[in-house]
């Protein structure tokens, strides 16, 4: 699904939820730019994927942006049209999660 996801990116056929919108507007880490998840995105890996997400399966993806800022970005991929939609986008805290890949317990 990643590389889906990256293509959509190269394509420019990307749809931002207005919750990813919200949250990347109100990151308490400071604001976070479309350049920035485009960035991470292409350099991310898949740390989660969530197969039963409706209406489209979707993925967690951790990347670092050019600065070494490290993102979480929720998206799904929707074949039929070719789409990727970003669900949520948002800067892990490092006291909650190990190298930003595996929540702390």
């Amino acid at each position: 699904m990643l590389k889906e996801i990256q293509n959509c990116f190269h394509q420019d056929k990307v749809l931002y939820s207005k919750h990813a919108k919200t949250e990347m507007e109100t990151e308490e880490f400071g604001i976070i730019r479309e350049g920035e998840v485009l960035e991470a995105i292409l350099k991310g890996k898949i740390i989660n994927e969530y197969f039963d997400d409706t209406p489209y399966p979707s993925c967690l993806i951790l990347g670092k942006t050019n600065k070494n800022r490290p993102l979480h970005i929720v998206s799904a991929y929707s074949a039929e049209e070719d789409m990727s939609i970003i669900i949520t986008v948002y800067e892990p805290d490092p006291k909650k999660w190990i190298d930003f890949e595996r929540r702390k317990t």
